[in-house]
């Protein structure tokens, strides 16, 4: 197994990921937004993306997005192909992703909204902070983005004050020195935010 930073070459893989992400949105039964093919290719051809694979075939992906001129970036699209999940590979995929992301772009903060809980935790031990998302960027075109959500009915109806995702933030300005540790207030917060998803999914499910 290898995690590689995407190139031209692995265009070839850009079907496939866009299948698995819109399969994994249907099980989870939760807001993934679409991507197209031709939108993945272009992220890797850019060296905005890294992908895993087991040999020659697919593993995981997950790409970087900039917004706002570079001021905001996001890790998106994070997936792991059925057959490679429960080792660990989400995890790995993400850090890489995320140590790319500060070298191509170190003075950006960078961010993520999510629904899984998962992620949550793989944010947090990064450093994210959990936000609101008014700190986020408010570039629109990122917004506009979310309208091949289900849930974006929800997101547009509330003024972008509600919505299932969690939106967190990692800011290298406010980063201290040394290796970031999470201290009392961050794990109540952690808590709190975990118990408020599953109640929601938990209200969702009985709909």
């Amino acid at each position: 197994m290898e995690i590689v930073i995407a190139n031209k070459s692995h265009t070839v893989y850009a079907e496939i990921i866009c299948k698995t992400i819109e399969e994994a949105s249907k099980v989870r039964g939760t807001g993934i937004a679409k991507r197209k093919p031709e939108y993945v290719a272009t992220k890797m051809e850019n060296g905005n993306a890294v992908i895993a694979l087991d040999n020659d075939k697919f593993a995981g992906f997950c790409y970087i997005e900039k917004w706002g001129h570079g001021k905001f970036v996001a890790n998106s699209g994070l997936i792991v192909h059925p057959d490679f999940r429960n080792i660990g590979l989400a995890k790995k995929i993400k850090q890489v992703i995320f140590n790319h992301s500060r070298t191509k772009f170190p003075d950006a903060k960078v961010f993520s909204i999510t629904t899984g809980l998962a992620v949550m935790k793989m944010n947090s031990d990064l450093g994210y902070k959990p936000v609101t998302f008014s700190e986020l960027t408010d570039d629109q075109s990122f917004w506009n983005g979310c309208q091949t959500c289900k849930n974006y009915d929800v997101l547009t109806r509330t003024e972008q004050k509600m919505c299932l995702c969690t939106g967190m933030l990692y800011d290298p300005a406010k980063k201290e020195k040394g290796k970031t540790e999470t201290n009392k207030h961050d794990k109540k917060v952690w808590t709190r935010l975990k118990n408020i998803k599953q109640s929601m999914f938990l209200k969702k499910d009985k709909k």
